[in-house]
């Protein structure tokens, strides 16, 4: 026999054991790439969410520069001359 030695078996297989829930826990909450976000304390906001909310920020831009530049359009000039 090389060691002199050895680990028991029962203390041996009961910390695989240990480890391997551990690890099954640890996936259940660990985040999982760009998709659902995960529970605290790894909840982050996801490439979706940053993408989407760059979206909406940028139609609402366009939307009000849209809405600046029909306010600054001076009237129609022959409404305003009345009968001739």
């Amino acid at each position: 026999m090389v060691y002199g030695t050895h680990m028991s078996d029962r203390i041996f297989f009961s910390l695989a054991a240990l480890a391997a829930v551990l690890m099954v826990a640890l996936a259940l909450v660990y985040p999982q790439g760009i998709g659902k976000r995960s529970p605290k304390p790894f909840g982050h906001e996801t490439y979706y969410a940053i993408e989407a909310r760059k979206d909406a920020a940028a139609a609402a831009a366009a939307a009000k520069a849209k809405a600046a530049k029909a306010a600054a359009k001076p009237a129609d000039a022959s409404a305003m001359r009345g009968p001739l």
